[in-house]
């Protein structure tokens, strides 16, 4: 069975994350009681989007180290080989395997690699829309968001671990830009 996929100003082809535009972000429970929040700084990666929506691509890269989440002794703590361990894992990745239609939205299936543990994500993806910049380059935008368990990329945490949430929901927001 083929699904027809029609999208209004759809551009097939390759695309740069403009990072200026663009953010990666994530939040975790505080104590159960509140939500934290954070970035990512510093981010890359590419799309390519296909013929087929379907058989459109994306690979991204983090730097762990980059992490901010306006307090620096929760950055210095996320850091920590306990955590995130940004000396020996400089980078998150995430490389998608499929795309799949959900209602008005998009699956896009993934391994995402935080401290050397691939696990299988689903990115639940809005496409936002194809626009042309003031000086007639194409651009995109996407908002996705997943929910991974942090225990289960060995993110332990160590002593500090009980006031941090098992669950981190991450919430992307990006615009790109076609390379031409």
């Amino acid at each position: 069975m083929t699904t027809q996929v029609d999208i209004p100003g759809y551009v097939a082809g390759s695309w740069v994350i403009d990072t200026v535009h663009s953010e990666v972000s994530f939040q975790a429970r505080h104590l159960g009681v509140a939500k934290v929040r954070g970035t990512f700084d510093e981010f890359e990666g590419t799309i390519t989007t296909g013929v087929d929506p379907l058989e459109s691509t994306v690979r991204a890269v983090i730097r762990t180290s980059s992490v901010c989440t306006k307090n620096k002794l929760r950055d210095t703590n996320i850091a920590a080989p306990e955590f995130l361990d940004v000396e020996r894992f400089p980078t998150m990745t995430f490389t998608s395997t499929g795309v799949r239609i959900d209602g008005d939205d998009f699956l896009v299936d993934g391994d995402l690699t935080i401290r050397d543990v691939t696990k299988p994500v689903t990115l639940s993806m809005e496409l936002n829309g194809f626009a042309t910049t003031p000086d007639g380059k194409p651009l995109a935008g996407f908002s996705a968001t997943t929910s991974i368990n942090r225990h289960e990329f060995g993110v332990a945490g160590g002593p500090t671990a009980v006031v941090v949430g098992d669950i981190v929901k991450i919430i992307l927001e990006i615009e790109a830009h076609h390379r031409n």
